[in-house]
């Protein structure tokens, strides 16, 4: 286990308690560091949020911006889960904003699990950092998921959803697809990724209610395999782009909704 992760475990709990009211506490602590941040792409879904994170930023990167990620989990390093401007924060950052947001949870009495602790001091740091774009992966769920403290999204994004964490999130997938679309937010476009259509009703509810305009694969846009490589077409272009990087046939839709959020960004093609 790397420092940082020990540091971590030792000082705050392990348990999994979704909530958005400690992790409200401890942003105003911290002076609300999620209203500071550089416009925030926020991602949920089940399958492939990972992939589609990665290949936005390479988009945007590419068009010469200069880019905040939060993911979850890491590989190796805790630092991999948090890039600021393109690099991952060094342990020497990492340790001082960690300081500043125990200190945060001492002074206001209250408790944080480690993630959002963690998302915390991403927060501090993505604000503190100067930058054009955040992407903001989402932990778990969407509606009491710790990043979900950030109310004024630029997009809001959905990857493929299905069933997971059972145990947090219910067996019902449209109970699951209500969990995620928690993350759409009033007058921020929603781009979805293709979905069972019981997991798309519930978003299209929910889209509805909080008045969210949205941009649906198969519908709006599509991207497949073609001859090796990967086409890409919406209702104003069509691209004939190379094969995604990353191996395995389903990192063509992922890598096609990244396509979408780049061209909705309006980023040149040939960054795409």
């Amino acid at each position: 286990m790397d420092p940082i992760s020990e540091r971590l475990r030792a000082r705050h709990p392990q348990r999994i308690d979704l909530s958005l009211e400690r992790m409200r506490v401890l942003c105003a602590a911290l002076g609300d560091p999620q209203d500071r941040l550089p416009p925030v792409i926020h991602v949920a879904g089940t399958n492939g949020k990972g992939s589609t994170v990665a290949f936005i930023r390479a988009i945007a990167e590419a068009a010469g911006l200069r880019v905040h990620a939060y993911t979850s989990p890491h590989l190796v390093r805790f630092n991999e889960r948090i890039r600021l401007a393109g690099r991952l924060i060094e342990d020497e950052a990492l340790n001082a904003v960690l300081d500043r947001v125990e200190a945060a949870i001492d002074a206001s009495g209250s408790e944080a699990t480690v993630f959002e602790s963690t998302t915390a001091a991403a927060f501090v740091a993505m604000s503190e950092t100067p930058a054009d774009l955040a992407i903001v992966e989402v932990g778990l769920g969407g509606v009491l998921d710790a990043t979900n403290v950030i109310e004024r999204p630029l997009l809001s994004v959905i990857a493929p959803v299905d069933l997971d964490h059972a145990e947090f999130l219910g067996t019902s997938l449209r109970g699951v697809a209500v969990e995620k679309a928690g993350i759409l937010k009033a007058g921020a476009r929603g781009l979805i990724a293709r979905q069972p259509e019981e997991a798309m009703q519930a978003i299209e509810a929910a889209a509805q209610a909080v008045r969210a305009p949205l941009t649906v694969m198969g519908v709006d846009f599509d991207a497949w395999a073609e001859r090796g490589a990967m086409a890409f077409q919406d209702q104003n272009r069509f691209l004939d782009l190379p094969a995604p990087a990353l191996a395995g046939p389903h990192q063509i839709a992922n890598a096609g909704l990244a396509v979408a959020v780049g061209l909705e960004l309006d980023l040149p093609e040939h960054a795409i």
